[in-house]
Formats: structure tokens, C-alpha cells, sequence
């Protein structure tokens, strides 16, 4: 299904060479149309550049091309013969970093770029925090710019041996490291021979065969309801009775014949059929998109969930989570009024306490905080006027990820990682 996809997010201090390493694999990888490299090779004489700036793949908006950065989320595809990839592009300044947040949020790998010269700089750190703090499962730092020092060694393991100091502080499941030059090509799609020190494989090698498939949770089965469905067809037997219940695996595996649970009302029952857009399957696992047919008529909603009888998870009304606060016009505080909404359910929550606030930096707790503004991180306690199925967040990324919602103005301001529910 959709495990030969990788999405991956490239985030970093400004000018690393975030856009122009997904330019040169967009390049390299020939997954540019010829009126595309035209138009950027034009753009790049027009502007005195003495080669083809392979950056203006990726920054689209004017801004981002006169000022030579990024400034919103791009997102860009391309394939090989082995995967197929859904690249983020964020960007790297310390006022976008709810954009961070969002092209992180579901991303299997993170590419965190530093520049050889400068080494690791305070945004570098903040963007490999915050990949953990998402749960990224895999974590690459590209050290680019190599041409720049040289191609020296010593550089390279000076950088790797101090980010591994700061790595051992975070929840890094696994951390790669690749010397390379975007701009020139080096260890980006082929290995360079002006590395012969370096014995590892180059990016996209590594991208295309970094195992991905245990990354999801397989076990704790959950199915958040999205839709029922009753097509109510008098002329059609097949349908005068049918009810479905349509949704996205969030995790586990389902078969016709198992036994599942009902949240809230805690009824059982079993799967009669797993039914697709191209026909009926004998398993659903996540990511897919499935309706379940159960045996029993039992009375399902949008924002129920379906789950295994003696693996649930936690139904609370009082959740403590790590918020990312994503709005310029209002403050995050103690009492404030939000909606909430969790997987396919959307409930009214205040909350409750700011338990602290996070330096991403330095990784300090400001206990004393009275609230969070843009682009800040800290520790709430909430309460929801109604209970939530939730797991935590390192277990489960779809059931234990939130967003929090403005009540007048329905914009989303902020996005939640729940630590645990009472």
C-alpha cells in the first residue's frame, strides 16, 4: 500500500542549503520537466548567477526568491524505481518555526542541515529538538557546504561528535550522518570521490532504503470513525441495509472475524468485511483508508472509536500535553477557551495550567511562565468538555496529536503532543 512512501521533512539554520539539496535531488534524480529547468536556469542568468540556481526548484514565492530563503512549507514529489517521496521544505528562520512543526508533523525521516563552515548553530539544535519532540522516527544530519572546507574529515567528525553530545540529551531512535555539497552534487544521489574517507551510503541511497515499515504501531489497534455510511438503496439489495463505518487505520492490523470494541459505549462485536475504493481487503493496516462492516447494528458515530476489547486506549477528559503555540494575535494562558480537536472527534477544552515553559535551546523549564506566545512550546494540563481516546504521543503519532482551534475566529492555533491522560 503505502509503505514504498516516504515522506521526509529538510529543516536547518538559514542558508544551509535546504532548498538547493532538494533542488540538485530533484535534478540528479531527473524528476524536473525541461520547461521547469529552463525556467530556473533563465531566472538564474537574468539575476548574474554563474550557475544554475537549482534553489529556485523549491522557493516559489517571490519573497523567497528575493531574499534568497524560505518562508512557507513546500512540499514536492518525486520517485525512483525503488520509493516514492513527499519531500517537506521548512524553513529555517527562528519566526517560522510553527511552520517547522507543521511539515514535521508526519514525516518519517528528518534531514537537518548544517553548514560545514559555521558548524552547529541555535536554530540547528532548535529544528532537531523539535523533530524529536514529534517523534521522527529517523533523523539525518547532512553536513553540506564540504566543498567549502576542503572536503576535510577533521570538520566533519568535529560536527558529528558535537551533535552527538546534544543527541544524547534527546530521544533519537536513529541518527545518520552524511558529508555532502548540494551545490555541487557530492554524496547527494551518487557517492562523491573527493570524500574517500567517508564509507556510508550518499542521501538518496539512504533515503530509499531506510526501513520505515516497523515505524508504525502495529499493535494497539485503533480506528477513529470518520463517516457512516448508508447508501439506503431500495433497488438494490445489496445496499438497502448497508452500514459502514469509514475511516483511517490509526494503527494495529483488522481482519474480517476479529473481535472489536466500541468507544464510549464499550459494546463488542466482530468485522464482517473491510471494504476499499477498488473492493473488499482481508486486512486493514495503517495508513489505509477502509470501511468496516460489523455484525451487529451498534449506534457508531463520527468521532467514536473502534478498538480491540482488552487493548484500549485511555478515555480522559484531563490531558497533559507538549503545545506549540501558533498564533501572532493571541496569547496562550491559564483559563484560556479553545476547541480541540483529536483524530476525527472535536471538543470544547480549557486549560487548565501551564506547567512550564520551554527554551528549545537550551532545554530549560521556565516554571515561573504565566503563558505562551508564537512559536513557543511549553507543558499544559487541559480539561475537554467531553472524554478523548488517546494514547500517547511516542506511541501512537495519529491518536496521541492534536490541534487546538480559536473559538471565534477558527483558526488553528496550536498543535499538541499528549504526554499523558488521567
Amino acid at each position: 500500500m503505502s509503505t514504498d512512501i516516504l515522506r521526509f521533512a529538510t529543516a536547518g539554520s538559514v542558508d544551509d542549503g535546504k532548498s538547493t539539496l532538494i533542488g540538485r535531488l530533484l535534478y540528479d534524480s531527473k524528476s524536473i520537466f525541461e520547461d521547469q529547468l529552463d525556467a530556473v536556469e533563465r531566472t538564474s542568468r537574468s539575476r548574474g548567477e554563474e550557475q544554475t540556481n537549482l534553489a529556485l526548484l523549491t522557493d516559489g514565492l517571490r519573497a523567497e526568491r528575493e531574499q534568497g530563503i524560505t518562508i512557507d512549507v513546500a512540499y514536492r514529489y518525486f520517485a525512483t524505481p525503488r520509493r516514492t517521496f513527499i519531500i517537506a521544505d521548512t524553513p529555517g528562520h527562528i519566526q517560522y518555526t510553527r511552520n517547522m512543526v507543521t511539515g514535521a508533523s508526519t514525516a518519517d525521516l528528518a534531514i537537518i542541515l548544517v553548514d560545514a563552515r559555521k558548524g552547529l548553530q541555535e536554530q540547528s539544535r532548535r529544528h532537531a529538538f523539535l523533530a524529536t519532540l514529534l517523534q521522527v522516527p529517523h533523523l539525518v544530519l547532512a553536513i553540506n557546504k564540504m566543498d567549502l572546507v576542503d572536503y576535510a574529515q577533521e570538520r566533519f567528525e568535529e560536527i558529528k561528535e558535537e551533535f552527538s553530545a546534544f543527541a544524547a540529551k534527546l530521544d533519537v531512535a536513529d541518527l545518520t550522518f552524511i558529508p555532502l555539497s548540494a551545490l555541487n552534487g557530492d554524496n547527494v544521489v551518487d557517492r562523491s570521490p573527493n570524500m574517500p574517507w567517508y564509507d556510508g551510503p550518499s542521501l538518496l541511497h539512504h533515503l530509499e532504503n531506510v526501513h520505515i515499515a516497523s515505524d508504525r504501531n502495529l499493535i494497539d489497534v485503533r480506528f477513529p470513525v470518520q463517516y457512516v455510511v448508508r447508501p439506503q438503496r431500495a433497488d438494490d439489495a445489496d445496499l438497502h441495509d448497508y452500514r459502514g463505518y469509514a475511516g483511517q487505520v490509526a494503527g494495529g492490523v483488522l481482519k474480517p472475524g476479529d473481535e472489536v470494541m466500541h468507544l464510549p459505549s464499550g459494546l463488542t462485536t466482530r468485522i464482517s468485511r473491510i471494504a476499499t475504493a477498488d473492493g473488499d481487503v482481508a486486512e486493514a493496516y495503517p495508513p489505509m483508508s477502509v470501511t468496516l462492516l460489523l455484525e451487529d447494528d451498534i449506534d457508531i458515530s463520527r468521532g467514536d472509536m473502534v478498538c480491540r476489547p482488552n487493548n484500549q486506549p485511555r478515555a480522559s477528559q484531563d490531558i497533559d500535553a507538549m503545545v506549540c503555540w501558533m498564533s501572532e494575535s493571541r496569547k496562550l494562558t491559564p483559563r484560556s477557551k479553545l476547541i480541540l480537536k483529536h483524530t476525527t472527534r472535536t471538543v470544547k477544552v480549557v486549560v487548565r495550567d501551564l506547567l512550564y515553559r520551554l527554551d528549545i535551546n537550551t532545554l530549560h523549564r521556565d516554571e515561573e511562565a504565566d503563558g505562551l506566545s508564537l512559536n513557543e512550546i511549553g507543558r499544559l494540563s487541559l480539561r475537554s468538555t467531553q472524554p478523548l481516546f488517546a494514547d500517547e504521543y511516542k506511541r501512537n503519532r495519529l491518536t496521541g496529536g492534536f490541534i487546538l482551534i480559536d473559538e471565534t475566529t477558527n483558526a488553528t492555533v496550536g498543535a499538541g503532543m499528549i504526554v499523558g491522560a488521567d
